[in-house]
């Protein structure tokens, strides 16, 4: 297969406020290439979107108080239409990633492989379609986490399905556990996949295995509330699997020193030369009451101390405390899954369902692993511990405020750890629009896209859903 691909620059660029009327096809892209390039391109749309601190499409650090908007506090108040967010972040998803990965898919299954390919193109192939099917499970999740019922089933496939209808929420969860439980049977090591054009894994499909029954873990404890008992069976499976144990085996998108290949974060803050964003007052305030070593290594001081704004207001950048180095390296890695991430999983799971180990034990190991990959001491990590030790009595505040500090780099997770356990006890600013109803946000409102031209699924899936608004639960947040 010869590569055709015609994206701007290398191999893919960075097509940041870009909607479509067609979640199936990305008017950027000609799909007459290779697997392997597509690949690189859907893993690196996948990581900017989850990484971007770019208010336009990805504004969960603000949702998570974790930052502040200088100058223009639109976001910070919650009114997310002006930018059309979630037109943006519903083309980042279903037309970057996953239409991508579909048709990476099916040029993989199009492909008639050569006479020295024959013997061996059969496991490579599987490899390569449980990978894909892998990805767009975990695109897949977090779309279904930030809206509700989704385009699931009728999804990137435009020619039949040109206007798809919207699958219930939990039926899209339980597909997704049974999709995932096979993708993981079906990865063999030893037997070929993407390459080098893996960025996240490089085709270790040890790793590969990793990674995918981390999410299996995850999934299992999203729904631990409504389902436990497809929970339990989603956790064990993961557990004996084998998830994410340390950090040689993070899913990252390592990204390079040159545009526009750098990092979100970076291309936000120190390359477009702006300064938009300063730390949140309540994240700030919480670091610095409780001795958090954390604060100096996600903020940057002012005149020896760390002070963060209030939210939803505007403030001088000078005045506060802004985004730390890592915010200003243009290699700074995209994260989408971490040990840190994984243990906090476990340890949920072990004071749930007593599955996997010790409560108390996980949780001081998934607040070990966040110190260190921050690259703070194991002492340090120790002595804070000491001074915080995990509540039994109440432990969904124990594990939701620490995952709270811990995921300051992927608030995207971090939104779905808050709205499962109830904590931190975040307060919406008196400035927040109507909409939010005095309220942090749990869900993002459909784009306006799909109103216009989704127009009667669109309004089934409002109305099954209980209502398109900020204040409408995820069918797992029933707290």
């Amino acid at each position: 297969m010869k590569n055709k691909i015609m994206i701007s620059s290398i191999l893919f660029s960075v097509l940041m406020g870009c909607t479509s009327e067609d979640v199936n096809n990305d008017p950027h892209v000609t799909y007459n290439t290779i697997p392997e390039t597509l690949i690189t391109y859907a893993e690196k749309e996948l990581s900017d979107y989850m990484n971007t601190p770019s208010v336009n499409e990805n504004n969960f650090r603000l949702i998570m108080q974790y930052w502040q908007e200088t100058v223009y506090v639109n976001e910070s108040n919650y009114n997310f239409t002006a930018r059309n967010v979630s037109n943006n972040v519903w083309t980042d998803n279903y037309v970057n990633v996953l239409n991508s990965l579909n048709k990476a898919k099916e040029l993989i299954e199009q492909y008639q492989p050569s006479a020295s390919e024959v013997t061996s193109w059969q496991a490579k192939k599987q490899n390569q379609l449980a990978i894909i099917d892998i990805l767009s499970v975990y695109t897949f999740q977090t779309l279904t986490d930030t809206y509700g019922d989704i385009p699931y089933s009728q999804a990137l496939n435009n020619e039949k399905y040109p206007l798809p209808v919207y699958d219930d929420d939990q039926k899209i969860y339980e597909s997704m556990i049974n999709r995932l439980m096979a993708d993981i049977n079906r990865l063999k090591e030893g037997e070929g996949t993407f390459g080098s054009g893996d960025i996240l894994y490089g085709g270790d499909i040890a790793k590969w295995k990793k990674f995918g029954n981390s999410l299996l873990l995850k999934l299992g404890i999203a729904i631990s509330d409504i389902d436990a008992n497809l929970a339990r069976t989603a956790i064990n499976t993961a557990i004996s699997g084998g998830v994410i144990t340390d950090q040689s085996q993070n899913c990252i998108f390592r990204y390079l020193a040159e545009t526009p290949n750098f990092s979100p974060i970076f291309e936000n803050l120190a390359n477009n030369g702006r300064n938009d964003f300063i730390g949140g007052k309540p994240f700030i305030d919480y670091l610095n009451a409780t001795s958090d070593q954390r604060v100096t290594k996600y903020f940057r001081d002012v005149n020896g101390v760390y002070l963060g704004q209030t939210i939803g207001a505007p403030g001088n950048f000078f005045a506060f405390s802004s985004p730390g180095i890592f915010a200003y390296i243009p290699v700074t890695p995209g994260n989408l899954m971490t040990h840190t991430e994984v243990t906090f999983y476990l340890a949920e799971a072990a004071a749930r369902f007593g599955i996997g180990g010790n409560p108390e034990t996980l949780y001081k190991d998934a607040v070990r692993a966040s110190f260190l990959e921050w690259e703070l001491s194991a002492q340090e990590a120790e002595t804070y511990l000491t001074a915080h030790p995990y509540n039994p009595g109440n432990w969904k505040k124990s594990i939701g405020e620490q995952a709270w500090i811990a995921l300051y780099n992927l608030p995207v997770v971090s939104w779905n750890f808050y709205r499962r356990l109830d904590y931190p006890a975040l307060q919406a600013p008196p400035t927040a629009i109507n909409n939010a109803e005095g309220k942090v946000p749990v869900r993002l409102q459909y784009p306006s896209l799909e109103a216009t031209t989704n127009g009667t699924n669109y309004s089934k899936a409002a109305t099954a859903i209980g209502g398109d608004k900020l204040t409408t639960k995820i069918f797992w947040d029933i707290h």
